[in-house]
């Protein structure tokens, strides 16, 4: 499954580790923002809507 990685076995799966947290921070971020935004857009659409 996984070649062996000798001595380097450690620094390779710590970057693994590293890279797939900051993979799923940049996912969980990119959603949060997206709903953030998307919420705004309604508020900002129902206040042009009762305005006039």
């Amino acid at each position: 499954m996984m070649p062996d990685l000798g001595k380097y076995a450690d620094t390779v799966l710590s970057a693994y580790a590293a890279s797939i947290v900051l993979l799923v921070a940049l996912v969980a971020l990119s959603l949060w923002r997206g709903r953030r935004v998307r919420a705004d857009l309604r508020a900002i659409e129902a206040r042009m809507r009762r305005d006039g």
